[in-house]
């Protein structure tokens, strides 16, 4: 099981503060240019947390197969999975 640092919890506020800023720009009748620009910019963060939580998952997924002496291929594949799934 993955352990969530404060790093990726920390990302993930500040999505949520992305978006609630979008939803008050939308209530402030904002261009849709600025609205744009905002939600495009929380889907680029999104996508960053999604890596890091891949890749802190597979680093920990490689060591414990590693030490159970299988192979890591399965790991890798699934992750690189979850990638592809994610855009």
């Amino acid at each position: 099981m993955i352990h969530y640092d404060d790093d990726i919890k920390k990302r993930i506020k500040r999505l949520e503060g992305q978006v609630r800023g979008v939803l008050n720009m939308m209530e402030e009748e904002k261009h849709c240019k600025e609205v744009v620009t905002q939600i495009s910019a929380i889907r680029s963060a999104a996508d960053k947390a999604i890596a890091y939580i891949v890749a802190k998952n597979l680093e920990q997924c490689i060591l414990e197969e590693r030490e159970a002496g299988n192979d890591t291929s399965k790991v890798v594949a699934e992750a690189i999975e979850l990638l592809i799934k994610s855009k």
